[in-house]
């Protein structure tokens, strides 16, 4: 009966709200306390971007040797393009009623600014020391960039929605000149895929439908995960998904489907993963290049060379001036039968 009276009078208490004789409820957690934080915190985004573009335009020498780089003249100009970028951000910000795409902006921004920051670094800067601070400075206001981008999506977005935004989802598809039971049979055996995935450092295979994966991810970063297949249909599906608790949430499947006419095996892929950041993490893989449509594409070309000609020709042109070169591969009818299938 005590504790009923307590819980009475805790009630009355959150309902006597404004002490005048009138009554309402206490007042519960909404969307839009989200909105009102991150609508201040966002303004002050908003000013710091226009007061630090500003800076970078007008002074970009006096701003190159305070962050602790050569004031040469490749990079002035590269202090005001992202000074510029600043002030576009900034007025976005201040401008818009509902400001997340823009403070979204600002993190793919901080994301770019910290890339500069560490080829600084690896470059042998002047001062070490200060380009050292800066990034410090700039992986903290990256931390509030992402508090308030994340607060102001949950309160303009619903949650189910705002859970698909941290899904990304892939689909593609090829045609390969090669029955479908052979193409199922090398996809089968895991430790086959970096052959033709270039993101993939290796499969081992640690049970009968269990797997141990490592890959590269933006930056070069290393990642690792556990996975199990989930549904098997020899020559036509193969299914797949990471552990619990595993360092990256991704699941997919591939379906071999026989082409119109006798032309081959259709190839169709389905993958899903959340990065390890949600959305922030995929801005940042794009912007490294490293984006999963980007990769599934490119893998699946790799994998109809293998198939067909027992070699990936990949284009380096991007990274080393448009050379070409080949990696041999050996054709599938040369690979040991152990590593064929089961």
């Amino acid at each position: 009966m005590a504790t009923t009276n307590a819980l009475t009078r805790r009630d009355t208490r959150r309902t006597e709200w404004r002490g005048d004789g009138t009554s309402r409820d206490a007042p519960r957690w909404d969307s839009r306390d989200d909105d009102h934080v991150g609508e201040r915190l966002a303004t002050f985004l908003g000013w710091f971007s226009i007061g630090l573009g500003v800076t970078q335009v007008v002074a970009p020498r006096d701003f190159a040797r305070f962050i602790g780089v050569r004031d040469a003249e490749e990079n002035q100009k590269l202090i005001r393009l992202v000074g510029l970028r600043e002030l576009t951000t900034g007025v976005g910000i201040l401008t818009r009623p509902k400001p997340a795409g823009w403070v979204w902006g600002r993190v793919a921004g901080d994301a770019m600014d910290i890339a500069l920051l560490g080829g600084a670094l690896l470059s042998g800067a002047p001062r070490q020391d200060r380009v050292a601070a800066a990034t410090l400075a700039v992986l903290g206001i990256t931390a509030l960039d992402v508090k308030d981008a994340v607060k102001l999506s949950r309160a303009s977005v619903s949650p189910d929605k705002l859970l698909d935004l941290r899904t990304i989802e892939v689909r593609k598809s090829i045609t390969i000149s090669r029955p479908a039971e052979e193409i199922y049979r090398f996809w089968r055996d895991f430790r086959d895929l970096p052959r033709f995935m270039e993101h993939l450092e290796s499969v081992e295979v640690t049970g009968d439908r269990r797997s141990h994966w490592r890959a590269k991810g933006p930056a070069g970063k290393i990642v690792e995960w556990d996975a199990e297949i989930t549904e098997d249909r020899p020559n036509e599906l193969i299914a797949w998904r990471s552990l619990e608790n595993s360092e990256v949430d991704t699941s997919g499947s591939v379906r071999f489907v026989p082409a119109p006419g006798g032309r081959g095996t259709e190839v169709h892929v389905e993958m899903r993963y959340s990065p390890p950041l949600g959305v922030v993490g995929a801005w940042i893989a794009k912007l490294f290049g490293e984006a999963p449509e980007q990769q599934l594409r490119n893998d699946l070309h790799c994998l109809k060379q293998v198939m067909e000609t027992g070699e990936v020709i990949k284009s380096e042109a991007t990274v080393n001036g448009g050379y070409l070169w080949q990696h041999p591969a050996q054709p599938p009818a040369q690979v040991p039968a152990g590593r064929m299938g089961r």
